[in-house]
């Protein structure tokens, strides 16, 4: 059996969420690392020094450590749902930006100087954007999901977790919907299936993931309630 790439991730992280969502749609199988933040692999810091997740290393030694290039990379292997052909790569910019700016003091209040409820609010505009787009189709991409949907959806997702019951009652009916159908999907339930940290004494026949060669169950339908 080919060695396959090894992809060193952290369960919770909206990053590497989005990485195992792209490479489980992809088919393409990987030696899955989770990492425990607080004790990082020797080999991941070696990989790259940066030291944060996602991280993917190739048969042949190539280093890929930003998620949004290990999603193309995925895809650009095997791309059965065309998430590349929707991919707004603008709208991705802004997410990883000005909002994950303002979410990280919003959510993480106590590490940062100024008004969380301010940063909250400049939130709100970028997501009051994606609701307005998402009035005139079902997925920020057009009528089916696509890469710009699977790279935001999990900072939607943890913008909405810092205070789940004040989120329920803003405005957003569009957006509440779309994130609710990806977050329940089978594809998203996949990846977060919890897994132990890894170690060096684990077998590498014991890490691979998906268990199988089919998706792990998961449907490419491009439906939202299979999204």
């Amino acid at each position: 059996m080919p060695t396959p790439p090894i992809l060193y991730s952290f369960r919770r992280c909206p990053y590497a969420m989005r990485a195992r969502m792209a490479l489980l749609i992809s088919g393409v199988r990987v030696e899955l690392r989770e990492v425990a933040l607080s004790a990082k692999p020797a080999a991941m810091l070696a990989a790259s020094p940066k030291g944060t997740v996602p991280v993917l290393v190739l048969p042949h030694g190539q280093v890929i450590d930003q998620s949004l290039d290990i999603m193309r990379w995925a895809l650009a292997q095997h791309d059965p749902e065309l998430w590349l052909a929707r991919d707004d790569a603008d709208l991705i910019a802004h997410n990883d930006g000005p909002f994950k700016h303002d979410l990280d003091r919003y959510k993480y209040a106590d590490r940062h100087a100024g008004d969380a409820a301010d940063h909250r609010g400049v939130c709100m505009a970028f997501l009051r954007e994606l609701d307005q787009r998402l009035a005139i189709t079902t997925h920020l991409g057009g009528t089916a999901r696509g890469m710009t949907d699977m790279a935001i959806m999990p900072f939607v997702r943890q913008f909405a977790g810092v205070d789940p019951e004040w989120f329920a009652l803003q405005p957003l009916p569009h957006l509440q919907a779309w994130l609710t159908g990806h977050a329940e999907s089978p594809l998203f339930d996949a990846i977060m299936r919890r897994t132990r940290p890894w170690s060096p004494d684990d077998a590498q026949t014991d890490l691979l993931w998906p268990a199988g060669h089919d998706q792990a169950g998961v449907s490419t339908s491009s439906t939202i309630s299979n999204a």
